[in-house]
């Protein structure tokens, strides 16, 4: 049994806390908001997770050194957005050889850095980790099963991640390559929301297939330039991710992205999913990566139009039809 403390109490942290729990650790949850913790604390029940009650064996507190004092291991499950902020406050508390398992989905506007170089920056000799692949927090709860990865940069540290976490319905697989997995999650966000503007317009499968298939050759270009492994956008924290997010309800960014989709600005659609819609708040660092590093995301740059220059879904889907003609694949040779 390990002692785990999530840091953030929604209903990703919250999905995450009941399989450490299920796993026999002692989690320990904290939240800034003082009246989320003593609600839990009298429901044990998280209002977005209404059909999932949590053990009476948890412990809930909002005292952020309470929660890190003995943790081992410390899930970082804040917004994306709350992240450099909430590291800062945890740096105080942190001790040598706690791991910091970062489960957020983002890349910083102002810096352009992925969740767990922010840590790092934050905390200085943290072992930052992260999680990545395709899960939503409300099936995890309900523990259908679930293949996700482990990210780290020593071996040992990633396979003892895992282990945390790995039971009959959460498989996790390891990885070195944090960077891939990091842009993955972030960016496919982004995508996530253009599939979203397409089903609000009432495009078809048609259109989700080619957002998907060309949101992952963006990822891709772009990972590769900042140099992380090709490979790792073939897997489940690229394109596994992306389909996932693209396709369900129970993304956020896909459900504003179908408000944005019939009519709706981004702000009018993130105050109706109630939620924190990650993808809105990366599509600006998503396109000056894209700049920084001279590759085209043709996708990424259309939804930064309609998020904060009022560009018609419906235009940008024409701009990104009639784009100049190219071959699918420029490596490959023709025999003829």
């Amino acid at each position: 049994m390990k002692k785990v403390s999530v840091i953030g109490a929604g209903t990703w942290g919250m999905s995450l806390a009941l399989l450490l729990s299920d796993n026999g650790h002692d989690v320990t949850v904290w939240s800034a908001l003082p009246e989320e913790i003593e609600n839990l604390k009298k429901t044990h029940c998280q209002p977005n997770l209404p059909a999932v009650e949590f053990p009476e064996s948890m412990h809930f507190t909002a005292d952020l050194g309470e929660a890190m004092r003995d943790a081992e291991y410390i899930v970082l499950a804040v917004p994306s957005i709350f992240t450099r902020g909430t590291a800062r406050q945890m740096k105080e508390y942190y001790r040598e050889g706690q791991v910091v398992v970062c489960v957020a989905k983002g890349v910083e506007e102002k810096t352009l850095m992925p969740i767990t170089d922010q840590v790092e920056e934050e905390i200085p000799g943290v072992t930052a980790t992260c999680l990545c692949g395709p899960s939503h927090a409300e099936e995890v709860s309900r523990r259908i099963p679930t293949t996700i990865v482990a990210g780290a940069r020593k071996k040992e540290t990633a396979e003892a991640v895992r282990d945390l976490f790995m039971n009959p319905v959460f498989r996790v697989y390891t990885s070195p390559d944090m960077l891939g997995m990091e842009l993955g999650a972030s960016i496919k966000n982004v995508i996530a929301l253009a599939a979203g503007m397409a089903d609000g317009l009432g495009y078809g499968d048609n259109t989700k297939a080619a957002l998907i298939t060309r949101g992952i050759a963006e990822m891709t270009r772009l990972g590769v330039a900042m140099g992380a492994s090709e490979k790792t956008f073939g897997g489940l924290t690229g394109i596994g991710d992306l389909i996932v997010t693209c396709a369900s309800m129970h993304s956020r960014n896909r459900r504003a992205g179908i408000l944005i989709g019939q009519g709706k600005t981004a702000d009018e659609a993130m105050k109706e999913v109630k939620q924190v819609v990650e993808g809105v708040y990366s599509a600006k660092a998503a396109k000056a990566l894209a700049e920084k590093y001279g590759v085209q995301m043709p996708i990424v740059e259309q939804v930064n139009r309609i998020l904060f220059e009022n560009k018609s879904p419906k235009e940008a889907v024409r701009d990104l039809m009639m784009r100049d003609p190219v071959q699918e694949s420029a490596d490959l040779d023709w025999k003829e």
